[in-house]
């Protein structure tokens, strides 16, 4: 076994551990709001959406105040891809800077730009996470400039795989050299994502070769 293994198994281990001492919690007080949401952000985290859907569902009908659960249950049904009803939730929710964030996902995912510009241009605090959904809003309205900006304000060290693939992607056209570095250090930092992205930005990497090419 080698020690990614045996690290895996550990993690695996306290994560059951965990999921399985909030159970016991919510059987002692099914009125206690804290523990829903601890046990529906493990499930996220281990990609169990449809289990933490149903958990929250469950639970509105049982603790006092239900709507406390609507941000939760809106990114539940946000990852499993019913953008419309993860809306219905986010608008009852008053606003601050993570249901912006969250609407602004929702709206970008639903193919509407501007509306997602709009609210992500409205968060007070941005973060690396701000800048790098309005880098892909800027992208998704065909402004490279702008997404360039945003992307390369989030500083290198904690640069993902995906924020380095569309750095590659947003200067493709205008400076091939540096866009190949950055697709480079997507490709070493997670070879599966980049292989993935490759694929759906295939036409563009293709698109942009072809040019070259006729420019030669």
């Amino acid at each position: 076994m080698t020690d990614k293994q045996s690290k895996n198994i550990k993690e695996d281990t306290a994560v059951n551990q965990r999921i399985h001492e909030l159970i016991k919690k919510i059987d002692r007080n099914p009125q206690k709001i804290e523990n829903y949401l601890k046990l529906a952000t493990e499930l996220i985290d281990q990609g169990s959406f449809a289990q933490a859907t149903q958990l929250l569902e469950q639970a509105k009908h049982l603790v006092e105040h239900p709507q406390d659960l609507d941000y939760d249950l809106a990114v539940c049904y946000y990852m499993q891809g019913d953008f419309d009803k993860s809306l219905t939730l986010l608008n009852q929710i008053p606003n601050d800077d993570l249901v912006l964030y969250q609407k602004a996902l929702v709206f970008l995912k639903l193919g509407q730009g501007q509306k997602a510009l709009a609210h992500v241009l409205t968060i007070k605090q941005v973060d690396d996470k701000v800048l790098e959904l309005l880098g892909d809003i800027w992208l998704s309205l065909g402004e490279l400039s702008e997404a360039r900006t945003c992307y390369e304000k989030i500083s290198p060290n904690k640069r993902t795989a995906k924020v380095y693939f569309m750095l590659g992607i947003s200067i493709l056209d205008s400076d091939r050299e540096k866009a190949t570095s950055y697709l480079k250090n997507a490709k070493e930092k997670d070879p599966e994502y980049f292989k993935q992205a490759q694929e759906q930005y295939g036409a563009i990497l293709k698109m942009v070769n072809e040019a070259e090419k006729k420019n030669d």
